[in-house]
């Protein structure tokens, strides 16, 4: 494959656990190549993006301004793709920058508002260029999200539980609230009332959904990413677990979004739209 037919690619959030784990993937992948790596930490601004992911240099410098990257990335003769794991306070003006450049963002950064992703995705249809959000890159959640579904045929309680990382700024997670949304969106509505609940300490039973449905998050050092879905009835408890022990395990999924990114034409929400 030659140079002027490779993906390129840009790193929003280079220095993060999950860019550098982007960095290092998207250089070894023989149909991309990584053009830009941006991160605002003033202590890694000039370093080669590949030192610091620890994948040897790739001659690409982490630099802390956007929009002359993305103005890189359209000098392309391949439409360029942003990866995005960066801040909930940030990701939505960085989503806006790359469409309104031509640059197809690929978004790993939780914490958009559903107003905001319905903005972002009337802006990406109206310049006809492909936006993927996708709140877990793991095909084992996906594979979660698709046995709770069946799980809720048979189900009428459940509750979520999601554990991450103490670095972690939004709560809940944005995996949990899109799992949420999936069984909100079966047309029922759960765990109905058998007595009247009483919470000595607010916040005790978590925060409430759609339909009913609850989700608590807990936030420690030590923990990755980990997800329960817990389905109650009568004698009996169905749990649903996925476990992230090496962040590697995105990566699959990172990367398929990357190739289909560049086929859309508007935004697609969640990885199991693109399986």
């Amino acid at each position: 494959m030659t140079t002027e037919s490779l993906i390129p690619v840009v790193v929003n959030g280079a220095v993060g656990k999950m860019g550098r784990e982007v960095v290092k993937a998207v250089s070894q992948a023989d149909d991309m190549m990584l053009v830009g790596a941006v991160d605002h930490n003033p202590d890694y601004r000039g370093q080669d993006a590949g030192d610091v992911a620890g994948c040897g240099s790739l001659e690409v410098p982490i630099v802390d301004d956007l929009q002359s990257i993305l103005v890189l990335a359209t000098q392309e003769k391949v439409q360029g793709v942003m990866v995005d794991f960066t801040h909930p306070d940030s990701v939505y003006e960085n989503v806006r920058s790359a469409i309104a450049y031509g640059v197809r963002p690929v978004v790993g950064t939780t914490g958009l508002s559903e107003e905001q992703i319905k903005d972002l995705g009337e802006f990406a249809e109206k310049a006809s260029t492909g936006c993927l959000i996708i709140p877990n890159f793991s095909i084992g959640m996906v594979l979660l999200q698709q046995a709770a579904i069946q799980a809720s045929q048979y189900f009428d309680h459940v509750e979520i539980i999601e554990l991450h990382h103490n670095q972690k700024a939004d709560a809940p997670s944005g995996t949990a609230i899109k799992t949420a949304q999936m069984l909100s969106g079966l047309g029922k509505t759960y765990n109905p009332s058998s007595v009247k609940e009483t919470e000595t300490i607010q916040g005790a039973r978590g925060g409430l959904a759609d339909e009913n449905i609850r989700i608590h998050s807990v936030r420690l050092p030590g923990l990755i990413a980990h997800q329960e879905v817990l389905f109650g009835a009568k004698g009996e408890l169905y749990t649903l677990r996925h476990d992230t022990s090496d962040r590697v395990c995105y990566m699959a999924g990172v990367l398929l979004a990357i190739r289909q990114v560049t086929q859309l034409q508007s935004l697609v929400y969640g990885l199991e739209k693109i399986l």
